[in-house]
């Protein structure tokens, strides 16, 4: 059992509050998960102090990394910048997590982390969205980095209790294998080792071996394959096994998918001002005009999409 929120405001005036209603919403969700949780964030230039204040940063790729114990950050920004031959600006949340942000080549920059820094884990990368998870109750993590005074525009947000894997950051959701991707999810698939298999055969390899990683691959790959959002999660359909509940993101997109069954729990509501979901309605009650809402579960295998 496993809790997943996640909020795309339609309305601008509502991004200053962003890390505020997300965090609430993580929060109510902490029965479902207390082993862990995680966040993606997704801001433009404008709004992603205190990550990236710059306006002139529209441009950039921003790196959200995690060593595991207490880093020079700022050396490593600077081993990256001679490697890459481009500037590289870091902004650190923790000891042991930071922002690093530039504009080098995206697979450059990758390799130069590789290099420099193997102990380091690249949580979640992309033009608009950062990433932060770590183990412990939501509200300690939210609050460890400084989530309630984020802004921007769409989030999505896991609360875990570990069915199928070992309670690690790594095995944290949101799963972000690809620029600007993150996946969350609620329930279990029971085919996901054969479907690792044979992303694996085609050169795609996983970081752990969490079953929630494995749907966030396929869906990446089927989009690097030229599939949209909507067509990959079709992908997950109808290959994977299981019951789930799926909330993506991309820079532009926020999906919902519920297996054949529906058996895992799942609301959505709308209003003029934004699109919420959560795996329970408690979790959406505190939200701006959510008694106005247009409020209902989806539907099994029913994909639910919105755009920015």
């Amino acid at each position: 059992m496993c809790g997943i929120i996640g909020l795309h405001l339609k309305n601008p005036d509502l991004q200053p509050r962003l890390g505020e209603l997300l965090t609430q919403m993580l929060e109510a969700m902490t029965t479902r998960g207390p082993d862990s949780a995680g966040i993606a964030v997704y801001s433009d230039p404008v709004y992603s102090d205190p990550v990236y204040s710059d306006p002139a940063s529209a441009g950039v790729m921003r790196y959200s990394l995690r060593a595991g114990e207490p880093s020079d950050w700022e050396l490593l920004g600077q081993r990256l910048a001679a490697d890459t031959g481009a500037e590289v600006r870091v902004r650190q949340l923790g000891p042991d997590v930071a922002v690093l942000s530039s504009a080098a080549d995206e697979a450059l920059l990758l390799g130069a982390v590789r290099r420099a820094a193997p102990q380091v884990a690249v949580a979640g990368w992309g033009r608009s969205m950062v990433l932060v998870k770590d183990v412990g109750a939501p509200a300690d993590i939210c609050n460890r980095y400084g989530i309630p005074g984020w802004a921007g525009y769409q989030g999505a947000g896991h609360t875990r209790m570990a069915t199928e894997s070992a309670v690690t950051t790594a095995h944290s959701h949101p799963f972000a294998p690809a620029a600007d991707l993150a996946l969350v999810h609620n329930g279990s698939f029971s085919n996901y080792a054969t479907i690792r298999g044979r992303l694996a055969r085609a050169g795609v390899s996983c970081d752990t071996d969490n079953d929630s990683e494995v749907a966030a691959r396929l869906i990446a790959s089927r989009m690097a394959a030229g599939d949209g959002l909507e067509d990959a999660m079709k992908t997950v359909l109808k290959e994977m096994d299981g019951f789930f509940t799926l909330l993506v993101t991309t820079r532009t997109q926020f999906a919902v998918v519920r297996d054949s069954f529906a058996c895992k729990p799942a609301v959505i509501a709308e209003t003029s001002d934004y699109v919420a979901m959560a795996s329970e309605y408690h979790a959406l009650a505190g939200l701006p005009g959510i008694t106005g809402a247009e409020v209902f579960e989806p539907m099994p295998e029913e994909i639910h999409l919105w755009g920015r």
